[in-house]
């Protein structure tokens, strides 16, 4: 089995090894440990790069770690899927609803610079 060093997986990722050593201590990796040297293996290595995947899709940790745990190596995955699937979609949701407060935002904005513009006609 593949094994990494803290300093391996921080420059793969390209994440700083404080963030490796913050999912350890919430208990989202769980290096071999000799002495004081943390030894990651390729599962450490998977779940880092899904914890990351999780958080790029706006997952807490949380909810990335309840759908990781969910994963069954000698079975069906489907529960674990069916929930990413619900996560995804209510991520989904939530940001729809933020392109459309930001696109009324812009057009507010829109408005409030027009009559700032208009009023300042009057100045000239």
């Amino acid at each position: 089995m593949a094994k990494f060093s803290i300093g391996e997986l921080s420059k793969e990722f390209d994440i700083t090894t404080r963030s490796i050593r913050f999912y350890e201590d919430k208990g989202l990796l769980s290096p071999e440990r000799q002495g004081q040297v943390r030894i990651f293996n390729s599962g450490d290595r998977t779940r880092l790069k899904l914890i990351l995947r999780g958080k790029r899709l706006g997952l807490t940790l949380d909810e990335s770690r309840d759908i990781i745990d969910m994963y069954d190596h000698a079975g069906s995955n489907a529960e674990q899927l069916q929930s990413l699937n619900l996560k995804i979609e209510q991520r989904r949701q939530l940001l729809k609803q933020q392109l459309i407060d930001i696109e009324v935002t812009l057009l507010e904005l829109d408005e409030v610079q027009a009559s700032c513009d208009e009023s300042l006609k009057s100045f000239k």
